[in-house]
């Protein structure tokens, strides 16, 4: 047998349903423990590097190498969709112009499991040419890149969760919490707040929710239906069937909605007089229908017609003259709900 079969049987043998969900709760376990024992070493030196943070007139720049580079990356991105302008920059590429990108309006975050690696030691005193702020997040307090920052976060664990205690898994997992630690607190002491989020995510759930108004989902202009107040309850019927919404306004000779005549108001008239060939549609129409402001958010416009029960709503200006109508379909095409 090669010792390639050798080793693969070996694999298979150890790879059991027992032995992967053991290994699995040993991993957490103890990337867990990395980071309450992370918590428990907080104190001012924390409070000094989002002191420093918030202080940044420029941007954030996170740097770092290896596998400390892709914390590195998630901690500049989650600074940035949080209210701190943040960027990150490859201690590597750094060497070759990248640093250039740093100014003397930045705050530099430099990650570094051994705080000895010369390519972000040489971009750190890149930035102290520069009177750069620097917080240095390392295991080693006693290396050369915590004893040169600004600020040091100690983010050093007692054990990796490989079993060699080789490949950085504990001490990624610090440096991650570190990172998000660091990123809530200056959102906390920005007051940053749910509109801000959406503004930083307009493409997400929450950026639709908040950042859609209802004049980007109405219809407009021939997609409108209506109707003048002399018009018969027929003529109402062939505008309702026109324009698709279920409904029609009626209006004055200013534009303003007198009334709204639906689908349902239509059911209950027939209910009601038999015989609908000669009625004007003011005798079958809802009077002082509901109106809703055109920058209004489409999610309380939802949320108003959900309360109510409504399909349709009119849009009027704030004198009350009607501009749109608004169908829970149209909600729901834009994804507000």
């Amino acid at each position: 047998m090669s010792a390639n079969s050798t080793a693969n049987s070996t694999a298979n043998s150890t790879a059991t349903t027992a032995n992967v969900i053991a290994s699995a709760h040993r991993t957490l376990a103890l990337e867990a423990q990395a980071i309450l024992d992370l918590k428990s070493r907080l104190g001012d030196d924390v409070a000094q590097a989002v002191t420093l943070l918030l202080s940044c007139k420029g941007r954030v720049i996170v740097c770092g190498l290896g596998k400390t580079g892709h914390i590195a990356r998630k901690m500049a991105a989650t600074l940035a969709s949080t209210g701190t302008p943040a960027f990150f920059l490859h201690a590597a590429e750094a060497m070759h112009g990248d640093i250039g990108m740093i100014t003397p309006q930045d705050v530099l975050v430099a990650i570094s499991y051994s705080g000895n690696g010369q390519e972000l030691l040489s971009v750190l005193n890149a930035a102290h040419r520069l009177n750069v702020g620097v917080i240095a997040m390392t295991g080693n307090p006693s290396s050369e890149l915590a004893r040169i920052a600004d600020v040091h976060l100690d983010i050093s664990v007692s054990q990796e969760a490989c079993p060699l205690n080789l490949a950085p898994t504990s001490s990624t997992t610090a440096a991650l919490a570190m990172g998000d630690a660091l990123a809530v607190a200056c959102l906390e002491a920005r007051g940053f707040s749910h509109e801000d989020f959406a503004r930083s995510h307009p493409g997400g759930a929450l950026g639709r929710k908040l950042l859609t108004l209802v004049s980007d989902v109405m219809r407009t202009g021939p997609a409108l239906p209506t109707v003048p107040a002399q018009a018969s309850v027929f003529e109402a019927l062939e505008e309702i069937t026109r324009k698709g919404m279920g409904m029609t306004a009626v209006v004055d000779a200013e534009g303003h909605a007198v009334g709204i005549f639906t689908d349902g108001d239509l059911r209950r008239l027939i209910e009601r007089t038999g015989d609908i060939r000669n009625l004007p549609v003011t005798t079958g129409m809802t009077p002082s229908p509901k109106f809703i402001r055109s920058d209004a958010l489409a999610v309380d416009a939802a949320s108003f017609m959900d309360q109510h029960r409504l399909n349709q709503m009119l849009v009027a200006d704030p004198s009350g003259k009607l501009i749109g109508a608004l169908h829970m379909h149209d909600l729901m095409a834009a994804k507000v709900i």
